[in-house]
């Protein structure tokens, strides 16, 4: 399985994210979304699960959660938007993806991958504009950063 993961997108949605994430059966975006819309665009090429980002307010965005859990292809995954909300305890979970620091990040922690896709909206500083795959494959998962702009 191919799932897309994105975040930060702070009202952006580039085309160039859009053709990255063309093909993903599940698309994860881990906050700041900042309107619907983005959803909106996203869900046009998989389902997606998001959750609210610190910048995150108004119609169709408050209702989302803080946190969600997945279980796809035999993996726990667990999105929240910022790394300093995910909780010391991870039992059944393989995967976190999270957003927030617009850095992308790609690190396993006592048999846990963490996945920043960093961010995709607008560029913040000198950090890139990227998003992630991951691929789930016989209950194993693995990611990468896929940089959208040179």
């Amino acid at each position: 399985m191919r799932i897309g993961l994105i975040s930060d997108t702070h009202n952006l949605v580039r085309p160039e994210a859009l053709d990255a994430l063309r093909g993903c059966e599940q698309i994860i975006h881990a906050g700041d979304i900042c309107r619907p819309a983005v959803l909106d665009l996203l869900a046009g090429l998989a389902p997606v699960t998001a959750v609210r980002g610190n910048n995150d307010s108004g119609e169709r965005i408050d209702v989302l959660p803080e946190a969600a859990r997945l279980d796809i292809g035999g993996v726990g995954i667990l999105v929240v938007h910022d790394i300093a909300d995910v909780p010391r305890q991870l039992d059944g979970i393989g995967v976190v993806v999270t957003g927030h620091s617009h850095k992308p990040l790609i690190e396993r922690r006592d048999g846990v991958l963490f996945v920043n896709p960093g961010s995709a909206g607008p560029r913040r500083f000198k950090l890139p504009v990227t998003v992630g795959l991951l691929s789930i494959d016989g209950g194993k998962a693995d990611a990468r950063i896929v940089p959208l702009l040179d």
